[in-house]
């Protein structure tokens, strides 16, 4: 099986910080913001970063780090390989 931990933001740039083990299912739950929360409340619809992994608690482990940075930290990151902010979702197969 393969887990991502995965960055999701906003036009506006709020980041959501998540893991999941179907990356395509997770991103289009936050699109159609059929869950309340976080991610509905302040529109994080655009995929902007993501990692892969093959053990669900390296996936946790990461995630849990991204949330303890500071956002100009996680902005580098996202920047180093998606400068754009393009929305990676819209690679995937539909």
């Amino acid at each position: 099986m393969v887990y991502h931990a995965y960055m999701m933001a906003s036009a506006s740039g709020v980041l959501y910080i998540g893991v999941t083990n179907h990356l395509e299912r997770r991103v289009a739950e936050h699109q159609s913001k059929r869950t309340p929360g976080f991610s509905g409340t302040y529109n994080t619809t655009e995929l902007v970063y993501f990692e892969l992994f093959s053990d669900i608690r390296n996936a946790i482990a990461r995630e849990k780090q991204w949330k303890t940075w500071h956002r100009n930290k996680k902005i580098a990151l996202i920047e180093r390989l998606n400068p754009l902010w393009r929305d990676l979702s819209e690679d995937f197969s539909r």
